[in-house]
């Protein structure tokens, strides 16, 4: 539900949560409220944007994370078992750091996304990034400029964050890279000769 409904309308839709519940209670179901809030004390800014964000990313990591384990070999939960692994240990020790390599890339990209993504979070008056770009345009009338600088700031934090997945990436692709000895001759290769 949460990746099929655009960010900004889950934005939106948190922001403005207070119309459809007007306090936000903690209780019996169908009895008692042991705490109760106003819901627009509540949901600030703020908190509509982690949640909106929050929601939407974890959707898309879940398939993330589910399609990397997945992606595992059958044969490794088999060969775990063969050696006398619990499930818990299978999945820490063997499962999860194979499918770290496949979990990282697009994690990263997701990642960066969110990070992007921020940018909508001034619809809902929240002071982030291009918020503050325009209120600063706005006292200016120099827009293009502001946002050139904006968009100069979102390079900058993207290409860094860039560099740090692929370190991680590198990390986590120990020991799977293949690597090409000069002067030998492949198996194959002196069969044919």
């Amino acid at each position: 539900m949460f990746r099929g409904i655009p960010p900004l309308v889950q934005l939106i839709f948190w922001f403005n949560l207070a119309y459809l519940l007007p306090r936000i209670s903690i209780g019996i179901p169908f009895g008692p409220a042991l705490v109760s809030w106003d819901a627009n004390e509540v949901i600030t800014p703020f908190t509509a944007a982690v949640i909106g964000l929050s929601l939407v990313e974890s959707a898309y990591m879940a398939e993330i994370i589910r399609a990397g384990v997945l992606g595992v070999d059958l044969g490794q939960h088999e060969a775990a078992r063969a050696m006398g692994f619990t499930p818990v240990q299978t999945f820490f020790r063997i499962v999860l750091p194979q499918a770290m390599r496949t979990i990282i890339p697009p994690s990263g990209s997701q990642f960066i996304s969110v990070l992007k993504g921020t940018a909508l979070v001034s619809v809902i008056a929240m002071s982030d990034l291009l918020h503050a770009v325009q209120v600063i345009y706005n006292r200016t009338y120099q827009i293009v400029p502001l946002l050139l600088v904006a968009c100069i700031w979102y390079l900058v934090l993207v290409t860094l964050l860039t560099a740090g997945q692929r370190r991680l990436e590198q990390r986590f692709a120990r020991g799977h890279e293949r690597h090409v000895v000069p002067g030998r001759v492949a198996l194959g290769e002196e069969a044919a000769r």
